[in-house]
């Protein structure tokens, strides 16, 4: 008799997570698994808890209650372990703005132990992968917000993480650049564990194969894209359905 095949393993876990301030919960009991290999939109409303559920994630913020683990590792007691293996790409996140892309990226590996010819073959691929050579050396400062944004998930790649935690990542790109990001987030999940906060309902048909959903900091929905999608294929009103009223 045949045995059933294992279940994938959980990369991304987030356990019971809540976040407190004062009397406002900004995210209450979130759970939620990505297994390896997947691809997760996470869709909620402006506010409803995506950046710091993502933030508890990654360690950046402590739960108030549960549990958040990467790879097994619960990043509240083994934050560097977790660290080693994750891609974070936050929203509108920090860059120090008198350094290039090859400056930032060098100083970026080297901070996570990398070097010599790793390091260089790693910064070669980021620069072609996020389309950056044009800019190389040019002072993040004079960048548009777009370039920014392919810095942003430049480091995020630098290091081969397992996992990819990312925020809004085609934010502020054009068109061309939004389908660049896209199928290479689409060629990454098809080796790395992906979760993917957007707005953009396309872009989760186009590259994603699960759905979380939250509002107002609780989970309303955790299923297929086609199951968000409807009989109508109408993903739209299904958000609307699941966070309105």
């Amino acid at each position: 008799m045949t045995e059933p095949a294992a279940a994938p393993a959980a990369m991304i876990e987030a356990i019971g997570l809540s976040k407190f301030y004062g009397p406002f919960a900004a995210t209450q009991n979130v759970t939620f698994f990505v297994p390896r290999g997947q691809v997760a939109a996470f869709l909620g409303p402006n506010g409803a808890g995506k950046s710091t559920t993502m933030k508890l994630l990654t360690g950046f913020l402590s739960p108030s209650e549960g549990s958040a683990k990467i790879g097994g590792f619960d990043v509240s007691t083994h934050r560097i372990a977790a660290a080693e293996i994750l891609g974070y790409l936050p929203e509108n996140g920090p860059l120090y703005t008198e350094m290039t892309p090859a400056t930032t990226l060098q100083f970026l590996g080297e901070a996570r132990g990398m070097s010599g010819s790793k390091l260089r073959d790693r910064m070669e691929y980021v620069a072609n992968k996020c389309s950056l050579r044009g800019v190389w050396g040019k002072p993040i400062s004079k960048l548009s917000k777009g370039y920014r944004q392919r810095v942003g998930m430049a480091q995020a790649l630098l290091h081969d993480p397992q996992i990819l935690i990312l925020d809004e990542p085609t934010s502020g790109l054009d068109p061309n650049q939004t389908h660049e990001v896209r199928e290479l987030i689409r060629g990454l999940g098809k080796t790395k564990t992906i979760l993917l906060s957007t707005h953009i309902l396309t872009e989760v048909k186009a590259v994603c194969n699960r759905v979380v959903l939250i509002n107002e900091g609780r989970l309303v929905f955790d299923g297929s894209v086609d199951d968000m999608d409807g009989p109508q294929h109408d993903m739209e009103s299904r958000f609307r359905s699941l966070t309105v009223g």
